[in-house]
């Protein structure tokens, strides 16, 4: 940032032109004599202008601000427009120097200058002719593209040192000039990387920035199917991809590699070949390093500003994630933050908690929130089994709560619309039981089974409202999608894990339920589940017959409890 008052208190020199100053030249417009003010305003638009003209000519604008009134707008228009990023350091300082003088003396610009600022916040358009034709695109081979962009910056925040009220005029400009999703990715790559810059030293516009960013980034997820995705890269990579099954989840990425060999049938470029899904890519990993840069300072958690970034970032959530129906991809930026440090992880199970319960939320909202929150219990392996089983407990017992609750009603059949909560929870607790059913039993499998017969699922699946009719859909075989965006999430994503052959013919013997003595044993003998992380094979298919029958209202086949527990 520019310091002290060097824009204003550096004297100009002075330059005479037209047989007069420039105030002269402004003061004979306003009496009508337009000869010299024509001439002044040709060698402003001249393109082989020199710097040493312009520099002579922003020294004494910045000695005349005073008085270019709303008057001369089509003048300062002239000066706008210059292209003074790609003209010398001298021509830089000497303009920045005007652009403060400008908005300090007449605040009738400010708008203006900030779209100007705002413009540059993107590569240059170069017109490239081809059979006859003019095409215009950004020239990413710009070399001094990201001194352009600090230079912008420092000339932002010089506005703002001197014009307190730049946020509320900046934040309308930054959506305006936002790029359409076809534009070309390195386009949008800047547009996105300097809006999030301006937060660092204007952190008023923090929240509205983000809550642009996620947006835009959720037209893009919404616009480009996941399946779409896939079969973009099957077709990219031209090889045989052996089938691989995968459960529709809210954090559910692209997905467990089953062995080696199928991990390198994919493609190993770093670009996607879908191109909304290239761009969903690139600017979702923009946002997860600015989380990070925002989070750790020099590699250790500040969790001050990881605190006031997750607060921000759940205020976007809620607004925008939660309402929007078929994103994929773009919720990872809470599963990322939340991987810092497991109480966040634990703040953010409890806010989806408090949506799920309040009957004053609507219905789409709570069942979006359930949702979540079993995808997050199934998925984050950063969150400890102790966690996953406090978190079941909550939503269990909700479940049997809800079910006496409708033992006494008129409604207790099976409809979603009537129960949408109640089967999201469902859902959200089988969907975190598939997922972490052998962290639930490792260790000590007798106590493992205990707890789970404790949480009566039985009662829960025969229920007169049905929940497997309605929760457990058909799985559909997808094809993995390698991204960038997926590197950063695979070290804190859980996989599916199979029980082993001796863990199932343990679950068919007999079970004796332990006492309190046994407990206490296995206590001091430290055997508890551990969190294992990562490891494990996926799936190759579910069987069909885990799903109750189009018109089943009764209990489900035994088989599913049997396989899934």
């Amino acid at each position: 940032m520019l310091g002290g008052d060097e824009f204003i208190s550096s004297p100009p020199r002075k330059t005479v032109r037209f047989g007069g100053t420039l105030t002269d030249v402004l003061l004979k417009y306003q009496k009508g004599e337009t000869a010299d003010f024509e001439l002044l305003k040709h060698q402003l638009l001249d393109t082989e202008i020199k710097d040493a003209q312009i520099i002579n000519w922003l020294q004494e604008f910045r000695a005349s601000v005073a008085y270019l009134t709303k008057d001369f707008e089509q003048l300062v228009s002239i000066l706008l427009k210059l292209p003074w990023l790609s003209r010398s350091q001298d021509v830089v300082e000497e303009y920045l120097g005007f652009l403060g003088n400008l908005v300090s003396a007449q605040t009738v610009y400010l708008r203006s200058c900030l779209r100007m600022i705002a413009s540059h916040f993107i590569p240059p358009r170069v017109t490239i002719r081809e059979d006859d034709v003019d095409i215009s695109d950004s020239d990413d081979d710009e070399e001094n593209l990201s001194g352009n962009f600090n230079t912008c910056h420092r000339a932002l925040q010089t506005i703002a040192k001197y014009v307190p009220s730049t946020p509320q005029f900046l934040m309308p400009i930054l959506v305006e000039n936002f790029p359409f999703v076809n534009k070309s990715e390195r386009t949008l790559e800047c547009y996105v990387h300097n809006l999030l810059r301006i937060t660092v030293y204007l952190p008023t516009l923090r929240l509205e920035i983000l809550e642009l960013i996620v947006e835009k980034l959720l037209k893009i997820d919404v616009s480009a199917p996941r399946q779409d995705i896939e079969d973009a890269e099957e077709t990219a990579n031209n090889s045989d991809i052996k089938e691989k099954t995968t459960e529709e989840g809210l954090f559910d990425m692209e997905e467990d590699e089953e062995t080696k060999e199928n991990k390198d049938t994919f493609s190993t470029s770093d670009t996607m070949a879908h191109p909304l899904a290239e761009r969903l890519d690139i600017l979702m990993n923009i946002l997860f390093s600015y989380v990070k840069d925002i989070c750790q300072v020099d590699g250790k958690l500040d969790v001050n500003k990881t605190k006031d970034l997750y607060r921000d970032l759940v205020t976007v959530f809620d607004k925008l994630i939660l309402p929007t129906h078929a994103s994929c991809h773009v919720q990872y930026f809470m599963f990322h933050i939340c991987s810092f440090k497991l109480g966040f992880a634990e703040a953010f199970l409890d806010h989806l908690w408090k949506k799920l319960q309040n009957p004053n939320n609507p219905a789409v909202i709570r069942q979006t929130a359930g949702s979540y929150i079993g995808s997050f219990l199934a998925r984050a392996n950063f969150i400890p089994i102790v966690t996953v089983k406090a978190c079941m407990d909550l939503l269990v017992n909700w479940l049997h709560v809800y079910i006496d609750n409708q033992d006494v009603g008129t409604k207790a059949y099976c409809d979603v619309t009537l129960h949408g909560p109640f089967y999201s929870t469902c859902q959200a607790v089988f969907y975190a039981l598939i997922f972490r059913h052998k962290q639930l039993l490792d260790g000590n499998l007798r106590k493992g089974l205990a707890y789970l017969q404790n949480l009566n699922f039985e009662r829960i699946v025969m229920c007169q409202l049905n929940p497997l009719k309605i929760c457990l859909p058909s799985i559909v075989n997808l094809f993995a999608a390698i991204t960038r965006s997926k590197k950063t999430i695979d070290p804190i994503y859980q996989i599916w894990e199979e029980l082993s052959t001796e863990d199932l013919q343990e679950l068919k013997k007999p079970f004796k339920k332990c006492t309190t003595e046994d407990e206490d044993d296995d206590f001091l003998k430290g055997e508890t589940p551990q969190n294992d992380g990562m490891v494990g094979i996926p799936p190759n298919s579910y069987d069909s017959n885990i799903l109750s029958p189009a018109s089943s209202v009764g209990s489900p086949p035994v088989t599913y409890v049997q396989r899934h527990l």
